[in-house]
């Protein structure tokens, strides 16, 4: 094995080096052990189970280029969007607003759930932030390709 040389940049896996890493991690901490308190009432069991999911397998990657979710079984599920595709972003706060819930509506109108996101106001605004970027570019540059008119 080679060793990397001191001058390359580590980047987060799945990125690329012109990419910034805004948040790379699970759902908040407070999601679970809140659930976890809830599971000790019969009624709050099916909400401590989804919880201790979604802390062992979802993980959330918001870098300057896209939103990349992971999760599922096993945490096998995996989505990617790119900001020029997000039409709208839903919030809503949970756990008296130490993280919270959002949906990406997407352009072709599906819908990315993200549940438990730390920080989620600082999310909101960073994604609504290079959206505004995204679209000023995709206005402003020349189009081409098959839907191009000549």
């Amino acid at each position: 094995m080679t060793p990397v040389p001191s001058s390359t940049p580590l980047v987060a896996p799945g990125a690329s080096i012109n990419e910034d890493v805004f948040y790379e991690g699970g759902p908040a901490r407070g999601d679970l052990l809140l659930n976890l308190l809830f599971g000790l009432t019969l009624i709050g069991i099916p909400f401590a189970v989804g919880a201790i999911v979604r802390a062992l397998w979802l993980r959330f990657t918001i870098t300057s280029r896209r939103v990349s979710v992971s999760g599922g079984w096993l945490g096998r599920d995996r989505t990617q969007v790119v900001y020029s595709q997000i039409r709208e972003v839903r919030s809503v706060p949970r756990g008296f607003g130490f993280w919270g819930d959002m949906v990406l509506v997407l352009s072709d109108g599906m819908k990315l759930e993200m549940r438990a996101v730390p920080r989620y106001r600082e999310a909101e605004a960073f994604i609504l932030e290079r959206m505004d970027a995204a679209a000023k570019t995709a206005g402003s540059a020349p189009k081409s390709g098959f839907g191009a008119a000549a």
